[in-house]
């Protein structure tokens, strides 16, 4: 029996040191660190010509598939995309601990990103704390209003949404989720390394509009937050109050047309969490 204890705390020790060697890895300032021998996809500091059978192997990455049908409107994590009041973008977020080229077996990479990068979705907990407290977190969300029918609209572009500008989109009763197209996606702003608090969005009036003259559930929109930076806390509140409204942000609309839509959208299912990035598809 002692013999196998101190075999159990060897084995132990050993996996306390590997787990602690792989998190030293992981948290190198050096963009190489994550992949070592150049990876990519033809284009980029970490690309690489790869070939296989006389041809070059090159990962397809689509933003339209099936002839048409389907469109991805989930921006790609990269170091460059805009992250919330920072200049540098969201920076290195993978790093490649266990590799192949460096002996290990299997390729594994790390990532550490905030929850709300990139194209995501906000739950209540995000500006209320007791209900953060109470656990209705993104794991609460409900899947039938973030899949379904959608309505993209085309907001006038010389300003914020304003009570005004919601009741000129006439959005007819029963339209349950609606995405916003604005400036943010003329402007390109999710392109731009650099966060623009100039961005669009919805002004506290213009949130409490919506919620007491629709039946809207689901809002998404083209830029980091749904509400205009000086507005940001207030408008939220609004919005995530009676916790009915889902807030889907930094949707990819670029070549979108307005219509009607079926919405997919599906967040990571993480315990306790306030936000979670999100993969949203539309289709026609």
């Amino acid at each position: 029996m002692l013999t196998k204890m101190k075999a159990f705390w060897l084995l132990l020790l050993c996996f306390d040191i590997l787990t602690f060697s792989l998190l030293s890895l992981a948290s190198s300032s050096d963009p190489n660190d994550a992949y070592p021998s150049g990876y990519g996809d033809g284009s980029g500091e970490h690309s690489c010509r790869v070939r296989a059978n006389g041809h070059d192997l090159v990962p397809p990455r689509r933003e339209v598939f099936d002839e048409g049908r389907i469109f991805d409107i989930t921006h790609t994590f990269r170091e460059d995309i805009p992250s919330w009041d920072s200049s540098e973008g969201l920076g290195q977020f993978l790093w490649l601990p266990a590799s192949i080229k460096n002996g290990s077996l299997v390729n594994v990479s790390v990532m550490k990103l905030t929850a709300h990068t990139g194209t995501h979705v906000d739950g209540p907990g995000h500006v209320f704390d007791h209900y953060f407290d109470a656990g209705f977190d993104v794991d609460t969300l409900d899947l039938a209003v973030l899949n379904g029918p959608a309505l993209l609209v085309d907001v006038p572009r010389d300003k914020n949404i304003t009570a005004d500008v919601m009741e000129s989109l006439n959005i007819p009763r029963g339209v349950r989720r609606v995405l916003f197209k604005t400036l943010n996606t003329d402007r390109r702003l999710m392109w731009k390394k650099e966060f623009d608090s100039s961005f669009v969005g919805f002004m506290k009036d213009g949130a409490k509009w919506l919620v007491e003259n629709t039946d809207i559930k689901l809002v998404g929109i083209d830029y980091l937050s749904v509400a205009a930076y000086d507005d940001s806390i207030p408008a939220h509140y609004v919005f995530l109050e009676s916790r009915e409204i889902i807030l889907v942000e930094a949707l990819k609309l670029d070549d979108i047309k307005p219509g009607i839509y079926s919405l997919h959208c599906l967040p990571l299912r993480l315990r306790g969490a306030e936000g979670s990035p999100i993969r949203c598809i539309l289709i026609k």
